[in-house]
């Protein structure tokens, strides 16, 4: 694996790329603010890269707009995991056709995982002329950079850069939210499950500094943020390539001695490195979230080890005995793959067995997505997709019948709830520290606000509550 180097500033030669922009994009698009307009697909760390996209336009003069057809600057930051997001983001750009036939000086970006994938670069630059600029996730601190020659050479420019093991910090950040934010903690994955695209797009795992995230942790609660997310496609791999030796549960731990009123969650952990370590420093720790997100994908371990996952079932339910015990509250949750190529009957029934005895607050369920360049492609797979999506309706109602009991058995009870969005007009969703979420009344001014709510109802995965006065 490569060295880990850092640069605290932002990225040699970007600050002068983002000064002579102000002038270019001002001129191009005679507004004193260009308007921009980025929107994100697939997981927290693309919403992650995309904060940064933000705060890099920003710093070149342009304003963030929510409208496509107002806006100068289009950028799709794209997701690769399954097939069903591609398909999402070539139908939307296919519809930018129009728009960039009624402005011309329009720059489309299209960057993110799917970008990192040769075919699909290959198809952008073919099929979709009008697109002026594409780059992927080895290249985001160059985004001024990048957009300087797209809008100075009239040229279209592709640039996927390679993994050089680097740690880009200093960029600037625009967060979406004021009160939750996302807190990468470590680019990249080593662990090459046979179904997954993400170390061929995200690269090798690589660690931040433990300094550099506490620092920008305490920015984060100084600045009002009740609720932090660590992030990582595994963060229990943390501290690989660090000079100081540093485990996540010791940063985990370190980052929750910050002062303040917040809470601390992460994701995601890879079963094979969740350690009894983490869990003990999940319950002693108030602020720490007590929900653990922990994917399955299997309960065969035929499968598991097809998948390359590198535990098993026995493992697995190890480490789930152990959080259970030592977290009495805890909400866990996961991922599971219907119909992996060569899934039989009795394995699919291993998998509805270990939902079964754990009994998940919830799941995050997918069909089996073949993914170009992933070894389970060329797996044989002798089921249909009617076969797969049979047991999907089979264990989504196992999974209804469970989250209906659970949800029940919260009736009745108090929770303390971080009141997060307006659900209907006096109505607002507030989410226990288990990440369950309840219905409550209230003003919208409570947005961002810590409460206690009661649990009164409880229809299937829906909780109803009121919020209590202050003591």
């Amino acid at each position: 694996m490569s060295e880990n180097r850092f640069t605290d500033s932002m990225p040699m030669g970007q600050e002068e790329y983002t000064d002579l922009l102000k002038d270019i994009l001002s001129a191009r698009y005679q507004r004193a603010q260009p308007l921009a307009f980025v929107h994100t697909y697939g997981c927290q760390q693309n919403v992650a890269d995309s904060e940064k996209l933000k705060g890099m336009l920003l710093q070149m003069g342009c304003a963030l707009t929510e409208s496509k057809e107002d806006a100068d600057i289009i950028i799709f930051n794209t997701c690769a995991v399954r097939e069903h997001a591609e398909d999402r983001v070539f139908g939307n750009v296919g519809a930018l056709k129009a728009l960039k036939r009624q402005k011309p000086s329009l720059l489309i970006a299209l960057c993110g995982c799917m970008m990192e994938q040769e075919h699909i670069a290959e198809k952008i630059y073919k099929s979709f002329p009008y697109v002026g600029l594409v780059f992927g996730t080895h290249v985001i601190h160059r985004f001024p950079e990048l957009v300087f020659h797209a809008v100075t050479s009239g040229k279209r420019l592709i640039e996927r850069g390679e993994d050089d093991g680097r740690i880009h910090e200093g960029i600037p950040i625009h967060r979406d939210g004021s009160f939750k934010g996302w807190l990468p903690v470590m680019y990249g994955c080593d662990n090459f499950c046979t179904y997954c695209i993400v170390p061929h797009v995200r690269g090798r795992e690589r660690s931040r500094r433990p300094e550099v995230i506490l620092r920008e942790a305490e920015e984060m609660v100084q600045a009002g943020y009740r609720e932090i997310t660590l992030l990582g496609q595994n963060v229990n791999s943390y501290g690989k390539g660090l000079e100081d030796a540093v485990t996540f549960p010791q940063l985990l731990r370190q980052t929750a001695q910050i002062p303040g009123d917040f809470w601390l969650s992460f994701m995601t952990s890879h079963p094979k490195d969740a350690s009894r370590e983490l869990i003990d420093v999940m319950a002693e720790n108030p602020k720490i979230s007590s929900h653990l997100h922990l994917p399955f994908q299997s309960g065969s371990d035929r499968i598991l080890r097809l998948m390359n996952r590198r535990y098993t079932v026995e493992k697995y339910l190890e480490i789930v005995d152990y959080a259970k015990k030592r977290i009495p509250d805890l909400a866990l949750t996961s991922d599971v793959i219907v119909g992996f190529p060569g899934e039989t009957e009795e394995d699919f029934r291993q998998t509805l067995e270990l939902i079964r005895q754990v009994e998940f607050t919830s799941l995050f369920t997918f069909i089996y997505s073949p993914r170009v360049g992933t070894p389970a492609v060329k797996m044989e797979d002798p089921f249909t997709h009617e076969d797969k999506a049979r047991r999907m309706g089979e264990l989504l109602k196992l999974q209804e019948q469970i989250s209906a009991r659970r949800t029940a058995s919260m009736v009745g009870r108090q929770y303390r709830v971080l009141v997060e969005e307006q659900a209907r007009e006096g109505i607002l969703n507030a989410r226990t520290h288990g990440g369950v979420v309840v219905e409550v009344s209230g003003n919208v001014d409570l947005i961002g606000t810590f409460g206690t709510a009661e649990v009164t109802e409880a229809r299937n995965f829906i909780l109803r509550g009121s919020l209590l006065p202050d003591p």
